[in-house]
């Protein structure tokens, strides 16, 4: 399925059986969205993709702080605010400036509603085959090539996420850690920040994701780069799915389990 260039598409309080695929940004985007096992209020995940013409869009993941009211409510109002910055205009504003003025705008507009709610956010920027990564919070983007090499993983905005980078504790010891649930920056705090990442120029079988932390608390990375490096894009959006929903419903020895809503977004490059 084409995604066309006037409408973005965007999930809100969603829950998807399966990945929904479409051709977007010069590539292909396959988005999958579900709140967490046994859970009987809304996901407060949402995503979006946005394009804005056949060589460039963004597309985004925002996880809705549970331990806050209206999760939800942050989570959406952070998609909404970007896809509205981001859509086509006539302006002619570069796609930094959108994504940052789309970012800023859904900061002012949850601390205006006042809900005390609040949401990471993890964006990608797509134009000419080129990817920049923006994020607040600990929804994270990685960047991978088809034998499995890591080209690009966002720091989580965290005590912990901040010692695995510095090399303090291993990443089994992060999965584990008691206060990996604790994070530094949100959307929807007056001192919230944007972390910009480098500009990337994707290969072919290159493979970009973003996703909440219900990705990346329950499958070591690893783990991921396996799964999506290869293979059609719809079926490694399937299998990734499916294996980090087991590892949910599953607690067994020496592997993560956290429950929780899960999104995320793959993307390839055509060709690929």
């Amino acid at each position: 399925m084409a995604l066309t260039s006037t409408k973005p598409q965007v999930y809100t309080a969603c829950d998807m059986d399966a990945p929904s695929c479409y051709e977007f940004a010069g590539g292909q985007a396959c988005v999958f969205t579900v709140r967490a096992p046994g859970k009987e209020t809304v996901n407060q995940d949402s995503v979006a993709l946005i394009s804005r013409g056949q060589q460039e869009g963004v597309f985004a993941v925002a996880d809705g702080l549970g331990g806050l009211p209206a999760g939800e409510k942050g989570s959406a109002q952070a998609v909404e605010s970007l896809s509205r910055a981001v859509a086509p205009a006539a302006d002619g504003r570069r796609l930094r400036e959108c994504v940052l003025d789309g970012l800023q705008q859904a900061n002012e507009a949850i601390l205006t509603a006042g809900l005390g709610s609040a949401t990471t956010v993890a964006v990608v920027e797509i134009r000419d085959g080129v990817v920049r990564t923006y994020h607040v919070g600990d929804s994270a983007v990685l960047v991978t090539g088809q034998q499995g090499k890591l080209k690009h993983h966002t720091i989580a905005h965290s005590p912990v996420g901040y010692a695995l980078e510095s090399g303090l504790i291993d990443e089994k010891t992060a999965m584990f850690h008691r206060e990996r649930h604790m994070i530094s920056n949100i959307m929807g705090a007056a001192d919230m920040r944007i972390d910009l990442g480098p500009e990337i120029a994707l290969s072919a079988r290159d493979t970009v994701v973003a996703a909440s932390d219900g990705l990346f608390d329950n499958l070591y990375v690893a783990e991921i780069l396996e799964i999506v490096r290869k293979g059609p894009l719809e079926d490694a959006a399937r299998e990734l799915g499916d294996r980090c929903r087991r590892r949910m419903l599953e607690q067994l020895p020496d592997q993560p389990h956290k429950p929780d809503d899960l999104s995320f977004v793959l993307f390839r490059p055509a060709g690929s």
